[in-house]
């Protein structure tokens, strides 16, 4: 069994059945044509973006009934087009790109999480080397929004580590036959195979069709009526926002007089004309009862909350500050969306990111206990809190000690009051006993 297959099996990969027959014979990354191909254009995998300027709601009808076939183009390109949207990129942002900030935690063997942990110059640590921020913001982005999200580990050139790179999910294709994923790339179509060193395929929408699981339709929506909405208000204010000007001749002027009066009317007016009228002829503004913009604006408001719903799971206020700190996410975005996104990301990179380079870098046997990444996204009053609730038990306990000695259960306080404790040290008959002391 090459490592390729105990790595599926350790990790639970093989839900995505390998390809039999015709699609068996499709080259995926690595392979040898493939880059070939891919160095005769320049190293670029995905074709040119494909960007629609207007959208309507018959669109998004047709790019549901695409994404039923398993086709994310059209769904891809209306999040792109949605993501123009200020309200929707700001709130999206704070849920992908703030919570990507948020403290790390990592797990496993002390010398990989070291190597994790690690600094490279004085700027990112080798972890963000092999993820940036920036790529895993988007691959967040794509998740929530089509449910589905795509990205290669690319080498570098003399450097022990690759490196994360988001790719356009508009041109991902789903089999529905195979139950696998394509990408159809400037070279032809690639057959993805999640975890196998190269592919990294996130799909929190869940395996089969996520993209039902995602928020592109409600947002679609929501951002398409907005942008009619937009463009009407935008033509009324500047068809109604000058008053019309109305000028009548008198019952008895010729048509040469009153032809005349009209053409000497348009030649002079503008902003603070005068005009001196003989008796007879009449000059007046015809205005708008300036409320026609109120349905629009309407509409506008309507989109604005369903999209912010869609993504934060609330309305939330934006003031302008100067940012996004690491509290802040916590104000804007529902708890338990931030613990979903954080977890789904985390997955990804633990099952299918992170094992192929522990493998390349330290054998297969360091998968016995691997590195694991996780961020944690305990609002900060909650840490505060519990800091708070474990220094009030240990006082309780050492009170409680004072008083039942020995026959305290301390290990069952830990359990109840969920403290971690180390495990029994060899030779040990008892657990550390639990201490104000301890504690702090």
């Amino acid at each position: 069994m090459s490592w390729l297959d105990r790595l599926g099996a350790l990790l639970g990969l093989s839900a995505y059945e390998r390809p039999r027959g015709r699609v068996a014979a499709l080259p995926s990354l690595g392979s040898a044509s493939v880059e070939r191909a891919r160095d005769a254009w320049g190293g670029q995998l995905a074709p040119p973006p494909t960007s629609k300027a207007e959208w309507y709601l018959a669109d998004l009808e047709a790019a549901e009934r695409a994404a039923d076939t398993g086709d994310l183009g059209p769904a891809a390109r209306l999040m792109r087009a949605a993501r123009r949207d200020g309200v929707l990129s700001g709130v999206l942002s704070t849920r992908t790109d703030g919570l990507i900030q948020l403290p790390k935690k990592f797990s496993g063997a002390d010398e990989i999480v070291r190597e994790l942990m690690s600094q490279i110059g004085a700027v990112r640590s080798t972890f963000y080397e092999i993820f940036p921020p920036a790529e895993l913001g988007l691959l967040t982005a794509d998740g929530l929004l089509l449910g589905v999200g795509v990205g290669e580990m690319r080498p570098v050139p003399g450097r022990a580590h690759p490196v994360f790179v988001r790719l356009d999910p508009e041109f991902l294709r789903y089999d529905w036959m195979t139950g696998q994923w394509f990408y159809r790339s400037i070279i032809g179509e690639l057959l993805i195979t999640p975890g196998d060193g190269r592919w990294i395929l996130h799909t929190p929408g869940g395996r089969v069709a996520p993209w039902n699981g995602a928020l592109w339709k409600a947002i679609g929506r929501a951002y398409i009526r907005k942008e009619n909405a937009s463009l009407a208000k935008d033509n009324y204010e500047a068809t109604l926002a000058n008053a019309a000007l109305v000028a009548e001749a008198p019952n008895g002027a010729s048509d040469l007089a009153a032809e005349g009066f009209f053409r000497r009317l348009a030649g002079v007016w503008g902003l603070n004309s005068l005009f001196g009228l003989r008796p007879g002829y009449k000059l007046t503004l015809l205005e708008s009862n300036g409320r026609g913009h109120e349905s629009f604006r309407a509409t506008i408001t309507a989109a604005d909350t369903e999209m912010t719903i869609a993504v934060a799971g609330q309305t939330v206020t934006t003031d302008g500050g100067v940012g996004f700190a690491n509290a802040d996410i916590h104000k804007s975005i529902r708890a338990d969306l931030i613990q979903s996104t954080a977890n789904a990301v985390a997955f990804t990179i633990n099952s299918q990111g992170l094992p192929a380079w522990v493998v390349n870098r330290w054998g297969i046997g360091a998968l016995a206990n691997p590195a694991c990444v996780g961020w944690d996204v305990t609002p900060p009053a909650d840490i505060a809190k519990k800091a708070t609730a474990l220094g009030q038990v240990a006082q309780a306990v050492t009170q409680l000690r004072d008083a039942y000695g020995d026959r305290l259960d301390t290990e069952q306080l830990a359990s109840d009051f969920s403290i971690p404790l180390r495990a029994l040290q060899p030779g040990a008959t008892k657990a550390p006993t639990l201490s104000a002391g301890a504690v702090n």
